[in-house]
């Protein structure tokens, strides 16, 4: 073997003892370790709770939290670039996709939300809710927001 070959060899060698010794960990975000957030006036009718869990990394492009709404709370219209799913984690909840009927929630549900799909969610008026929200986004953006669920249109069922 030249001392070309030999030398690339080594390097090559040296590169994956290198990449061996310090190997991907896993990462551990401690439950309650980042601050819930209250949903925002201008989003949400009634009281909300957000708790993070997860953000976008360079391996996966998508964000958790658990949202909490209070009996009545709910979002406003809003459509989702890259779609949502949706699991009802606790209580009875509804949902409206645009011209659509109200939907029941129930604990253990799963709800897809298509890309570009208008649609609202959030508590029944005499229980509340908690779903776990999966997301990821499209150039930074996870979620269109429109105009406020009137009581109307929340009551319409």
């Amino acid at each position: 073997m030249n001392n070309t070959v030999w030398g690339l060899a080594l390097c090559a060698a040296a590169a994956t003892a290198t990449a061996d010794d310090n190997p991907p960990k896993q990462q551990i975000t401690p439950a309650g370790s980042q601050a819930p957030s209250v949903g925002s006036a201008e989003y949400f009718t009634g009281r909300v709770r957000v708790d993070p869990l997860f953000t976008p990394n360079a391996s996966i492009n998508a964000s958790a939290a658990y949202v909490s709404f209070e009996p009545g709370a709910r979002s406003a219209w809003h459509t989702h670039p890259a779609g949502q799913r949706l699991v009802v984690t606790s209580g009875m909840g509804l949902t409206q996709e645009w011209g659509q009927p109200v939907q029941t929630l129930r604990q253990g549900d799963v709800v897809w939300c298509p890309p570009g799909v208008k649609h609202w969610h959030g508590a029944a008026p005499h229980s509340a809710m908690t779903h776990l929200a999966v997301g990821s986004n499209v150039n930074g953006v996870t979620v269109n927001w429109m105009e406020k669920v009137t009581d109307e249109e929340y009551n319409a069922r």
